[in-house]
């Protein structure tokens, strides 16, 4: 009997044993699944902050947002907006050079708004005369879309005839600006020649280019 009560109890112990090693096993097997959901989910958010890894989708809305991010003066959805009339100093001054049969203005437009806005091609110009206002023609170069940066410049001209017929001509007094895409104008002093000649009235013999198109570019 003393010899049966020992192996049941060597049993007992033996099973002790292994009923233990095999909890230790589970539970070791759980422990692992949280680190690794962890694991993932710290990627998750690294890439939401502009780190790498997360799935390819994560990584194309990421993509976009910091290209979205890198846009400043932003107007709606991260998106450079248009400048407006109000965000513009607009000045003009005579560029005509000596020699030449037309005479020439720039007009500048610097962006004072505090935020990068986009231009795209050509603003509106109108001469105030004598004889009452004259609307400038495009010149029919390509205009290209710019991003205008928080105080820099860009330029157009505008060519008109020189009065050389030695008469008093058409008087201009002022000049009207009206920025691409805007309705709001601003009224500037005529930097040029006094006056235009008289002519039959066909077609306007003032020219107006897209921005950028004056020589001194963008600065």
């Amino acid at each position: 009997m003393r010899v049966r009560k020992l192996t049941f109890a060597a049993l007992a112990v033996a099973a002790g044993l292994s009923l233990t090693a095999c909890q230790n096993g589970e539970d070791d097997m759980g422990q692992s699944a949280p680190s690794s959901a962890s694991t993932a989910s710290s990627t998750s958010g690294g890439s939401g902050s502009g780190g790498s890894g997360g799935s390819e989708q994560d990584g194309a809305k990421d993509s976009g947002g910091q290209g979205t991010a890198a846009g400043t003066g932003s107007n709606v959805n991260g998106k450079v907006g248009k400048c407006r009339t109000d965000e513009l100093e607009i000045t003009a001054s005579d560029s005509t050079i000596g020699g030449d049969t037309d005479g020439t203005v720039a007009v500048q437009l610097k962006n004072g708004g505090g935020r990068d806005c986009v231009l795209s091609g050509y603003a509106g110009v109108d001469l105030k005369t004598s004889a009452g206002s004259l609307s400038a023609e495009r010149t029919g170069e390509k205009a290209t879309p710019m991003t205008l940066k928080d105080g820099k410049s860009v330029y157009f001209g505008i060519t008109y005839p020189m009065n050389e017929s030695g008469g008093s001509g058409v008087r201009i007094t002022g000049l009207v600006v009206t920025p691409p895409d805007e309705t709001k104008s601003v009224t500037l002093d005529w930097p040029g020649a006094a006056t235009l000649p008289v002519t039959d009235g066909s077609g306007s013999q003032v020219k107006v280019g897209p921005m950028g198109s004056a020589g001194q570019g963008e600065g």
